[in-house]
Formats: structure tokens, C-alpha cells, sequence
């Protein structure tokens, strides 16, 4: 889709530009990286304006702008609420309630990582090592993800192969992480966040003029409701302007199961938990900081989020109105009515036999003749623009819907900036990943099992160089696998929100929250949320395979029971893990005294 993007002198310069300005604030991170306390919480004085873009950019990825904004032209616009989740949760709940007291404690407890923060929370290096490990674990698949949609957009527009896209996106990344620690990877984070605020500006103006204004456009989203394919419908799908169909025990109301507790909660909660995003809180001085960044984050989020949604959904009426014909094959008719028909359209593939496209339903204008008439199955049928949606376009491919909008509908000097806003969505985060990864071997393992030898710095690097490369093989055997892109986000926030959250929110809030309570809600947490992936959610249980191999061909042990398969892991996971924390608090002797003043002394 990408592939008709020119890429010109100004692409060019434009690229080089970026990457001289990356070096140069990584360098000036290295350059002012003494300490441990600098490489791993850029020295605890951080600019509230750095602090929150950075905090922003580490949040949102290409799996955020072109995942889930593909997902919306899906699904439509009930993506929006985690939005509001994410601003609500993500900036406000966590700067506010969260941010102080992380800082403060943090600083009290001399904490550098989060598994630091909660080992010494609760005097635990059980707890401290066994985060690391998680970390270390899962947040290589996450990373894989945001690499492999950042090197098939550079392999795409620079017409190179998939692997040396690979190759180059990782060494420019990994030579500002691996050098300036955080202070780095913040520089650089705010450099990016500004253009990915610029571009996603552009795109929201450029996206409503481009389909007649907000009001008349959102009317023609809501009109476009009977377009909805057959096979969405049945998933509860009401139109890209509704909610999908609430309720339990019924096929009809997966999507809104899927909408729900997978996309909207899933990420929208376990933000409060992710390692990445909870050591930004200790890289300020004060509580004032952090309330001066939360207007910054706010906004830069929904200028993120709420616009990739937003464009996701509305691409359905730009392909309305502005579609490419099509011609295909008419195999049946659905909900015939006056001048379209949807359709199941075929085409021939490369043997000459007519194949379903994607095994999409089509809503398609129908010409000539055809128009008011009853089409018969089988009847080669003439395709006009119009009555279309994103999906057909995209050729089934949700993770392209955004690319090939902007290819479609932008202007052409559009496309630099948004190749730059990909590149900085994709970058960022992918730096703040590689430095927590580091510092979860080098801080919270190998420290924490080998406390007698020095050079903990040292093994941090190291540390941030064996994940790097975890993360590339993984981007390189999983490209293709559908598991990898948006799902891996959701999968990795609820892991971390079921995993971490009843120990991180007991450590900060609650004095009586003991050492116990804390190991078991995280071994339990971390339990049944992989219990729930392996076996019982149907899309990751079926591309894992397990199930299949044990029952001779489902995809979950519930698969006959209706909405349990799509219900997210965090759903069950994270009451079950906060309800052990609560039980195995009040069995057990409370901390001492002294260490809980320490924690939660005022200055």
C-alpha cells in the first residue's frame, strides 16, 4: 500500500535531519551520565515538559497509531473510551495519586527500577528478581511488536528488504539507550513527542476537511451503519458510531467483550503498572513537577490516541465517498436494498480460481443494470466507489488502514511527516523498552543473585544489548504472525496490571501490606493470566496451539461457552490477584515500624 510513496531529496534530508538530532541529544544524555542514579533515573531532575513528553511518547507507539487506529476503522469509534481511559487512568490517576507518592517513596528507598522499587518496598529480593524476570521475559515481545511495524514502514518506503529495515532501525536506536541511559532516551523522547504531536495535528485537520467537516462527517459514519459486514454484525457490531451489542451467553456480544476487556481496559488499567512508564515518576524532584506535566501529558494523549481512532474510524467515509472501483465475483447476496447490495465478492487468484477476498463481506454500490435488481450468486458484477469500507481496502489487513489512508488521502508533503511521526512513536518507545529490559538484568538480577561484584553499569549495558537482540530475532521469525502487533500491547498491560498492580498499589497506599501478600499476588497474578492466554482466550490460545494439540482442534477449553474465549486474561486475573493480596495481608504480621516510616516519612 505504501510502496507508491516516492521517496525524494527532501524524504531524504528530512531523515537525516532527524537521525543527526537523535545523535546529538543521545550524546548529550552520555555526556552528562556520571552515576548510576543518572543512567537509570536521569539524575531525579527532570524537567516537568521533558518528564511528561517523554512519559507520553514511551506510551504510545506505532501499535497505538496504526494497531489500534486500524482496529478502529474496524471497529469505529468505541475505541474512544480508552482514550478516555487513558487520560483519565494513564495521566491524571496515575501523575496525581500515583506519580507523588512513587517519587517520594522511591526517593526515600533510593529506588532505581520498579522491581527495585517494589523489593525494597516490602525488604523482598524475591520480589525485586522475580519482576526483573517477567520483564525480562515478556517485554521482548512487546518490543518485537513496536520493531516490526517500525522496520515494514522504513522497508516500505525506502523499497529495502524487511531484514535491513530491521537491521539500521535497531543500531540507530540502540546507540542512544545503550550510551545516555535515561537521560538519553528522555532528550530524545521529547524531540519525538513533538513530532508526533505535530503530525497527528495535521492529520486530524487535513482528515476532516478532506470528508466534509466534524458534524457532516460523523452523520455520514452514523448513516453508514447497514454497511456493516455480515460477519461483524453477527459479532455484535452496531455501526463505527455505537457501542457493540452488550450482554452474555451469546455469539452476538463478543465484540463488545473483545472492545471492552481487551482494548479499552486491558491497556486502558494496565498502564498503571508498566515499569517503563512508573520510573518516569522518580526522575522528577517534586510533587509540583508532576502536576505541571499532567495538562502536557493530557493533551499530548488525546492528540495521540483520540486522533489515530478518530481518522481510523472516519476512513470508512473517505473510502465511501473516494474508493478505488472494484470488480469481483457476487458468491451471495445480503440485505439487497434500492441501488447496493453487500456482497461476498471473489476474485481469481494466480491459478485463475475464483477465492474469497480476505472472506470479507463487501458493501458495494452495484452498476449499470444491476442497480435495484436481484443479483444472482455467481454473477461476475461491476464494483463503482462508494458504499465501501476501510477494511476491503486495507485488503483485510487492519494494521494498514492508517497507512493507506495517509498514502490516499493526505497531501504528498504529508507523508515526510508522518513517516517522521511513525519513526519518533516507534522509537521512543522502543527505547524506554530496551533501557528497562537493562536495567531488569543488570539492576534487578544479576545485582540482586551476584551482590558482591561491581560493575552493575556495566551489566546494565549489556543487559540493554541481549534484550535488543531477543526483540530482533523475535521481530524476525514473528513478522507475519498476526499475534505480534496490537494484541502483544494489550497482552503485555494486562500481564503487567494482573502481575504488578495489588503490590504496587498495597505498597503505596497501605501500611499493613506485607511481604507475603505482595510474592502471592504476583505469583498468582502472573499464573492465571498466562493459564487464561494458554488455554482459554481464543485468539492467543489458537495461534499458541496448545489447546489444539490436547482437544484434536478447538481453540479454548471454552469454546463452548459462548463470551468466555474473548473475555481478556486482566478480567479474571487482576480480582483474583488483589483478592489473595487482601487475604494474605491480613494473615500475616504486619512490617516493621521502622522500615514503614521509612517508606512513608514526608520528607
Amino acid at each position: 500500500m505504501l510502496a507508491e510513496t516516492t521517496i525524494n531529496i527532501g524524504t531524504i534530508i528530512a531523515i537525516l535531519v532527524y537521525v543527526l538530532l537523535v545523535g546529538y541529544l543521545g550524546w548529550l544524555g552520555f555526556r552528562n551520565t556520571k552515576t548510576a542514579t543518572d543512567f537509570l533515573v536521569a539524575g531525579r531532575k527532570t524537567h516537568p515538559f521533558v518528564m511528561a513528553l517523554s512519559y507520553g511518547s514511551t506510551f504510545i507507539s506505532t501499535s497505538a497509531i496504526v494497531g489500534f487506529g486500524g482496529a478502529a476503522g474496524l471497529f469505529g469509534m468505541s475505541l474512544l473510551w480508552l482514550t478516555m481511559l487513558n487520560i483519565f487512568v494513564g495521566i491524571f490517576i496515575a501523575f496525581v495519586v500515583f506519580g507523588g507518592r512513587t517519587r517520594a517513596m522511591g526517593h526515600h528507598l533510593d529506588a532505581h527500577t520498579f522491581p527495585e522499587f517494589l523489593g525494597r518496598r516490602y525488604q523482598s529480593k524475591f520480589i525485586q528478581v522475580f519482576a526483573g524476570i517477567v520483564i525480562f521475559l515478556f517485554m521482548p515481545l512487546y518490543a518485537a511488536a513496536v520493531l516490526i511495524g517500525g522496520a515494514e514502514f522504513i522497508a516500505t518506503q525506502f523499497t529495502i528488504s524487511y531484514e535491513t529495515a530491521l537491521l539500521i532501525f535497531t543500531l540507530i536506536t540502540a546507540a542512544y539507550v545503550v550510551t545516555g541511559g535515561l537521560k538519553g532516551v528522555m532528550y530524545t523522547d521529547a524531540l519525538q513527542g513533538a513530532i508526533m504531536f505535530i503530525g497527528m495535528t495535521i492529520l486530524i485537520v487535513w482528515a476532516y476537511i478532506k470528508v466534509g467537516g466534524i458534524l457532516p462527517s460523523h452523520q455520514a459514519l452514523t448513516d453508514m451503519a447497514g454497511l456493516v459486514p455480515g460477519k461483524l454484525r453477527d459479532m455484535g457490531h452496531q455501526g463505527w458510531t455505537s457501542m457493540p451489542l452488550f450482554g452474555w451467553g451469546d455469539k452476538k456480544y463478543d465484540l463488545w467483550w473483545t472492545v471492552v476487556t481487551t482494548i479499552t481496559m486491558g491497556v486502558g488499567i494496565g498502564v498503571l503498572a508498566q515499569p517503563q512508564l512508573i520510573v518516569r515518576f522518580m526522575t522528577v524532584k517534586s510533587q509540583r513537577e508532576l502536576n505541571r506535566a499532567v495538562p502536557i501529558g493530557g493533551v499530548f494523549i488525546l492528540m495521540m490516541t483520540g486522533v489515530a481512532f478518530t481518522v481510523g474510524a472516519l476512513s470508512n467515509v473517505y473510502f465511501n465517498k473516494y474508493g478505488a472501483p472494484l470488480n469481483g465475483r457476487v458468491s451471495k447476496v445480503i440485505d439487497e436494498q434500492k441501488s447496493f447490495a453487500v456482497l461476498q465478492i471473489t476474485k481469481k487468484d494466480d491459478t485463475g480460481n475464483w477465492v474469497d477476498v480476505e472472506g470479507k463481506m463487501a458493501p458495494v454500490r452495484l452498476t449499470g443494470d444491476s442497480v435495484g435488481a436481484i443479483v444472482s450468486a455467481g454473477q461476475t458484477v461491476p464494483v463503482v466507489q462508494g458504499r465501501s469500507i476501510s477494511i476491503i481496502y486495507a485488503q483485510g489487513n487492519v494494521s494498514q488502514i492508517i497507512p493507506l489512508y495517509v498514502t490516499s488521502a493526505m497531501p504528498k508533503w504529508f507523508g515526510i511527516i508522518f513517516l517522521l511521526t511513525l519513526l519518533s512513536a516507534a522509537m521512543s518507545t522502543l527505547s524506554s523498552q530496551f533501557h528497562t529490559i537493562g536495567a531488569g538484568i543488570g539492576r534487578d538480577i544479576y545485582e540482586q543473585l551476584q551482590p558482591k561484584h561491581g560493575g552493575t553499569l556495566g551489566i546494565t549495558r549489556i543487559g540493554i544489548i541481549i534484550g535488543i537482540i531477543i526483540a530482533v530475532l523475535w521481530s524476525y521469525f514473528w513478522q507475519k504472525s498476526p499475534i505480534i502487533i496490537a494484541r502483544a500491547t494489550a497482552i503485555f498491560f494486562g500481564l503487567c496490571a494482573s502481575a504488578f498492580l495489588p503490590a504496587f498499589i498495597g505498597g503505596l497506599f497501605s501500611k499493613r501490606m506485607t511481604k507475603q501478600a505482595a510474592i502471592w499476588s504476583m505469583i498468582v497474578g502472573f499464573a492465571v493470566t498466562s493459564f487464561w492466554l494458554l488455554f482459554v482466550k481464543a485468539q492467543e490460545a489458537g495461534d499458541i496451539g496448545l489447546v489444539q494439540k490436547i482437544t484434536g482442534g478447538k481453540t479454548s477449553i471454552l469454546a463452548g461457552y459462548p463470551n468466555w474465549p474473548t473475555v481478556d486474561p486482566l478480567v479474571v486475573a487482576l480480582p483474583i490477584s488483589i483478592l489473595v493480596a487482601i487475604i494474605v495481608c491480613l494473615a500475616t504480621k504486619p512490617p516493621s515500624k521502622e522500615h514503614i516510616d521509612k517508606c512513608f516519612r514526608r520528607k
